[in-house]
């Protein structure tokens, strides 16, 4: 998976394939193919395993500023060259595998925010009984900012701060 890794960083994920990853990976394309069924598999496998994909849920001590950092390390991670990435995986991706890559890449962070949300409501800052949908919000939110801004580094601190201030925690407060 590093040849993978190192092939997508040096051609960008149009230019990937199989045989390219072979070669740099000293071994043979039917090999390959035998574990993955295609370059898209593959690179979502690679990606997943050498993007360090765990983020913890910050823990400062506050609802907003455990959301205002969490939104920051997923705003940081999302470069151009990811969504790059991310877009041509999907283009070529069946059904089975764009689940996959909703699993991998997307719904991990809703586990996240309900961590995050379970400490705030035991230091009551935050009321029961939230629905899934106002859970996931300030995610969502951000997800278009990111989609908008054409990278997550260009979402700045004043944005993310604006959805937990003025949209997020007004909701969500007891």
């Amino acid at each position: 998976m590093q040849a993978a890794v190192e092939e997508l960083a040096a051609v960008g994920y149009t230019a990937v394939s199989m045989e390219r990853i072979a070669i740099r990976a000293r071994t043979s394309k039917a090999a390959l193919y035998r574990r993955w069924p295609g370059r898209a598999d593959l690179i979502v496998d690679a990606y997943s395993r050498f993007s360090a994909q765990q983020i913890e849920p910050p823990d400062t001590g506050s609802l907003r500023a455990d959301v205002i950092a969490l939104l920051r390390r997923i705003a940081d991670r999302a470069t151009p060259e990811t969504l790059h990435l991310f877009f041509g995986v999907l283009a070529d991706a069946g059904e089975e595998l764009r689940g996959r890559i909703r699993e991998r890449f997307v719904s991990t962070n809703p586990a996240r925010m309900a961590a995050i949300l379970l400490r705030a409501e035991e230091r009551g800052e935050v009321r029961s009984g939230l629905s899934d949908r106002l859970r996931t919000l300030p995610l969502d939110l951000m997800r278009v900012e990111i989609l908008q801004s054409g990278g997550g580094s260009a979402v700045s601190d004043q944005v993310i701060e604006a959805i937990v201030d003025e949209v997020f925690l007004p909701l969500v407060r007891p």
